[in-house]
């Protein structure tokens, strides 16, 4: 019986410690990207280090992955978000 490899696709969603802000971001592969972001070899997050990842969720289907990302970074998808995890936030900003 052979096994059939599944493909993977995360969402996540980091803290920056310096500013507070969000970063929606996608990946095929979340321990290569955080270390990308942690040495500040992402553009778009490289003055925002460091940062705190708060939140991820796993995909086997790069078409929903993608389409979270996107409605995660929608204004509504931003509000659920805050909505969603403010007790990690709140807990965060207590600190």
């Amino acid at each position: 019986m052979e096994t059939k490899k599944v493909s993977r696709y995360y969402v996540y969603i980091l803290r920056s410690l310096k500013d507070k802000g969000f970063y929606i971001g996608f990946t095929s592969d979340l321990k290569k990207r955080l270390i990308q972001h942690a040495k500040s070899q992402v553009t778009a997050t490289k003055f925002r280090a460091p940062f705190l990842l708060i939140h991820y969720e796993y995909f086997i289907n790069i078409t929903d992955a993608k389409a979270r990302e996107r409605f995660l970074k929608s204004g509504y998808g931003r509000k659920q978000l805050k909505e969603q995890l403010k007790r990690t936030l709140n807990n965060f900003d207590d600190k």
